[in-house]
C-alpha cells in the first residue's frame, strides 16, 4: 500500500523504464506530495480494474461488446488475475461507462456529443451492484464543457458508488470534428470537475469520489502543475494509449511519470494492443513492475 500512495519503493518499482530518446528524468519526480485522502477513500487501499465502454455500441469497448452474463464473467476473470499477480492490495471491479460520448455529427444544439438516456446509466449500476463494485461516468464532451454537462448527472454522482471520468481527447475546445484531431483539458477545468466533486461529497456526507483524466500526450493536458488534489477527491492521470508495450511504457513514462499528480492510471485495449507490431498485450506483473505502480486499471 505504501508503494501504491507513492510513499515508499520496492525493488519491483525502484527504477523505471528509460528510453534513450526522452527527456524526463527519473530523479525527483515521485513520490508526488500530495493531500492524504479523507477517510472511506478507496485509493490507495484497493486497485480498481475497471472494463469501459457503451452498452450501445460493439465498437467503444468491452461493456458492449458481450451480454452482460458474458461480460461481468470476463471482468471477474481479470479482476482474479491482477489479485494474483499483487496479493497484498485488494481489487475492486468497475463498470467504465461512457455517459456522454463524442459524436462525428454536430447534433441538433451544435455540440458534438451525445447524452445517454438514465437507462442506460442505470444499467451500469445494476451490473456494478452485481459484482460489489462501482461506477465510472466517463464523459467525452465534445464542443460542450464540463460546467454544462457535470450538474445534468449529479444526482448519479451523488452516490456513494459512483464517480468520474473525463477524456481530454474528446474536449473540442478550438472546435471542429471529434475525432479529426485530439483535444484538451486545462488544469482549469480538472480543477473545476475536482471542485465539484468535493463539493458534492461535503454537502452529502459522501466517501471521497474518483476523478480519473485520461491522457496520451502532453497536449492533451495542460499546466498539470496548477491540478489541485483535495481530501475529497482522488485524482488519476489514466495513460490511455495504446500500441506494442515498449510504445505504451513510453507513454507512461512521459506523459504520466513525467508529470506527475497524485495516482495513476493503465489502460489495455483487447483489439488494438495485439495489433502488428506488437507481440501481445502487457500482463499484470509486466504493468506492476512500472513506477509508480498503476492503481487503476482499465480495459477496453
Amino acid at each position: 500500500m505504501l508503494v501504491l500512495a507513492n510513499i515508499a519503493t520496492s525493488t519491483a518499482t525502484s527504477s523505471i523504464i528509460y528510453n534513450a530518446t526522452s527527456s524526463v528524468s527519473s530523479k525527483g519526480l515521485w513520490p508526488v506530495k500530495t493531500v492524504y485522502p479523507k477517510v472511506g477513500a478507496i485509493l490507495p487501499f484497493n486497485r480498481i480494474v475497471a472494463y469501459y465502454g457503451n452498452f450501445l455500441s460493439t465498437g467503444m469497448g468491452v461493456l458492449g461488446q458481450y451480454p452482460a452474463p458474458e461480460m461481468l464473467e470476463r471482468l471477474e476473470a481479470e479482476v482474479q488475475k491482477w489479485q494474483a499477480a499483487d496479493p497484498t492490495t485488494p481489487v475492486m471491479p468497475a463498470i467504465d461507462y461512457i455517459a456522454i460520448t463524442a459524436q462525428a455529427g454536430a447534433g441538433a444544439d451544435g455540440k458534438y456529443r451525445a447524452r445517454m438516456p438514465d437507462g442506460e446509466i442505470d444499467h451500469a449500476l445494476d451490473l456494478a451492484k452485481q459484482i460489489k463494485g462501482i461506477v465510472i461516468l466517463d464523459i467525452q464532451v465534445g464542443q460542450s464543457d464540463l460546467q454544462t454537462e457535470l450538474p445534468l448527472l449529479e444526482k448519479y454522482l451523488k452516490m456513494p458508488q459512483v464517480h468520474l471520468a473525463i477524456d481530454p481527447e474528446f474536449a473540442m475546445k478550438n472546435g471542429g470534428r471529434p475525432g479529426r484531431v485530439i483535444g484538451t483539458f486545462d488544469a482549469s477545468d480538472i480543477n473545476y470537475a475536482a471542485n465539484y466533486l468535493a463539493g458534492l461529497v461535503k454537502a452529502n456526507n459522501l466517501p471521497p469520489k474518483i476523478l480519473i483524466i485520461h491522457r496520451f500526450t502532453y497536449p492533451m493536458v495542460t499546466n498539470y502543475k496548477e491540478i489541485v488534489p483535495l481530501p475529497e477527491v482522488q485524482i488519476v492521470m489514466d495513460m490511455d494509449g495504446w500500441g506494442t508495450p515498449s510504445r505504451k511504457k513510453e507513454t507512461y513514462e512521459e506523459a504520466i511519470y513525467g508529470q506527475p499528480v497524485q495516482f495513476t492510471g493503465f489502460k489495455l485495449f483487447y483489439k488494438n494492443d495485439i495489433l502488428p507490431p506488437s507481440t501481445g498485450m502487457m500482463t499484470p506483473s509486466e504493468i506492476l513492475k512500472l513506477t509508480p505502480r498503476p492503481i487503476f486499471i482499465q480495459y477496453q
